[in-house]
């Protein structure tokens, strides 16, 4: 299974304490190098950096078209990390980018590439098995907390598929 991926999830995952789920769901997890930038530049943050460079599963791919990237970021706004996912998921022939953000999924919508996001990944997680429905609720108040957005429709989703 080929999966890239995009910033948010990523960090999503770290600050409810389960990156791991990405090796555990996928095995191997590809980013673009913008992606990997946006994860590791930020001093302020040195565990969450230091846990993204000794990620075993994490890997960082270039894309082979930096014009398409441009382009896309150009016509769609989209941001650089967001544009080079997209991108890389297509020349990959990926089966699946993981994305949160919402005009980023329409837009790989759009081009056919099949998305999920972070509650996506937790809700997998869960009908595999590998997660109890307390332990998705505790993921989910955690990013409450962290302050990441978690639409009230989703948690809904999210509570019908747990059998809440």
């Amino acid at each position: 299974m080929i999966v890239v991926s995009d910033t948010t999830p990523i960090i999503s995952l770290m600050k409810a304490g389960q990156l791991e789920l990405l090796q555990k769901l996928f095995g191997i997890v590809y980013i673009p190098e913008t992606v990997y930038r946006e994860l590791t530049d930020n001093e302020a943050f040195s565990e969450e950096v230091r846990m993204v460079q000794e990620c075993e599963f994490l890997y960082v791919q270039k894309v082979d078209n930096g014009k398409s990237v441009t382009i896309l970021q150009n016509f769609t706004g989209l941001d650089a990390g967001e544009s080079e996912a997209i991108i890389l998921a297509d020349e990959m022939n990926s089966d699946v980018l993981l994305m949160d953000e919402h005009k980023g999924r329409q837009v790989a919508k759009k081009l056919g590439i099949t998305i999920t996001g972070t509650i996506g990944i937790l809700t997998q997680a869960f009908d595999e098995g590998m997660l109890t429905k307390e332990e998705v609720e505790r993921c989910i108040e955690l990013l409450k907390e962290s302050g990441i957005r978690v639409s009230e429709k989703l948690y809904q989703r999210l509570n019908m598929e747990m059998g809440k």
